[in-house]
């Protein structure tokens, strides 16, 4: 940012509380915050112990996690005293907050970024539910209290209305009553729930839309007390150009199978390669967050939404870079390859299918009996 930005002016001094901060988006924001705006107040991370490790020794971790690598050139690790973690999960009652840590957000947070979510595309309406509708209303309760706050900003997805041939800046109708569909998962087994989702899901493709619709509705009804923004990305990719190009803390969608291919393990791909994939880089996402907080705490004006897209300026398709893909993944191996990587889009499911027995399972087959036959533990 420029000296003189008026975002960086508007953010000095505020108290941030945000969930998610240890996700692919959640670090690059954080580390876009710390660099850029180096008189931010705290940084409050909601944050649950994982695997064995409580949230202080979670956060120790920082700063040996590569995106941070460009912050630390020019500051000292003394600036991750500036996040706060606080325990927490957006699945827990009351976000599983203490009464102490309760009273210390609402007292002084500022700014609320909300970008926690489970991304399963498969899960039941169970677990989504739990965390994608009840974790964000749990979120706007805490925002109520807050005595200070000058902005709520809520991380959505442009898949919210994949349903309709074209989606405005708008927030729709619900799908369907959030009440009915909380009574609905309290109420019903897991059987029984699994049976009745196509139902209640209509023309949403999956549990992840939906619950993301219904959410927004959870911030449309705080729209009045304080003033709330909507940013819906489309799918996020690796950095364009911060902190560093190609950053990446996911495996998710291309980044994935373009691991996958690294090693030597992905061969084959089923792709409609001439249609268009609405990827955005997450350095973008980053700056549309912070900015469209600022324009919506600067104008007031209750609630604002966004789309976060690339497919109506700069549309990519697979068949455009194609040619260099192979290129590309021998001219930066990974030292686990295990075989030579070689990576050929095919354009359906059952040549997919079809070439898939010959170049991931029979071969997965036969790496196999050589680590059983070498003591060596299959994979």
């Amino acid at each position: 940012m420029p000296d003189d930005s008026q975002v960086r002016a508007f953010y000095a001094g505020k108290n941030f509380f945000i969930t998610g901060g240890t996700g692919f988006v959640g670090l690059c924001l954080i580390e876009k915050i710390l660099r850029t705006i180096p008189d931010v107040g705290k940084l409050y991370l909601l944050m649950r112990p994982k695997k064995g490790k409580e949230i202080s020794e979670r956060l120790e971790e920082f700063p040996k996690q590569p995106v941070f690598e460009k912050l630390l050139e020019k500051n000292s690790t003394d600036i991750f005293k500036k996040i706060v973690p606080v325990a927490g999960d957006v699945g827990e009652e009351n976000l599983g907050l203490s009464p102490a840590d309760r009273q210390t957000l609402a007292e002084n947070v500022n700014v609320v970024i909300h970008s926690a979510a489970t991304l399963d595309f498969q899960e039941n309406l169970r677990p989504t539910v739990k965390i994608n509708l009840l974790g964000t209303r749990k979120v706007m309760a805490l925002c109520k209290d807050m005595k200070n706050l000058k902005v709520m900003i809520h991380v959505s997805s442009a898949y919210v209305n994949s349903y309709l041939s074209e989606a405005h800046e708008k927030v729709y109708e619900a799908p369907e009553d959030a009440e009915k569909v909380i009574s609905l998962v309290g109420t019903l087994s897991d059987e029984a729930l699994e049976e009745i989702e196509p139902k209640v899901l209509k023309s949403h493709p999956n549990t992840y839309t939906f619950t993301k619709h219904l959410a927004e509705h959870e911030v449309v009804k705080c729209a009045d007390v304080f003033p709330c923004t909507i940013v819906r990305p489309t799918m996020i990719v690796a950095s364009w150009k911060e902190p560093v190009p190609g950053w990446t803390a996911s495996k998710v969608g291309p980044q994935g199978f373009l691991m996958g291919a690294s090693k030597g393990v992905v061969r084959r791909l089923p792709m409609a390669k001439e249609n268009i994939a609405d990827y955005i880089p997450v350095d973008v996402v980053v700056n549309q967050l912070l900015v469209a907080g600022w324009h919506a705490a600067k104008d007031k004006s209750g609630l604002t939404v966004y789309h976060c897209s690339s497919s109506t300026c700069r549309p990519f398709r697979w068949e455009m870079i194609e040619p260099a893909i192979n290129e590309m993944l021998h001219k930066y191996p990974l030292k686990s390859a295990v075989w030579y990587p070689h990576l050929k889009l095919v354009p359906s499911i059952w040549l997919f299918k079809l070439s898939a027995i010959f170049v991931h399972f029979f071969p997965a087959i036969l790496l196999d009996m050589l680590l059983r036959v070498t003591g060596g533990r299959p994979m």
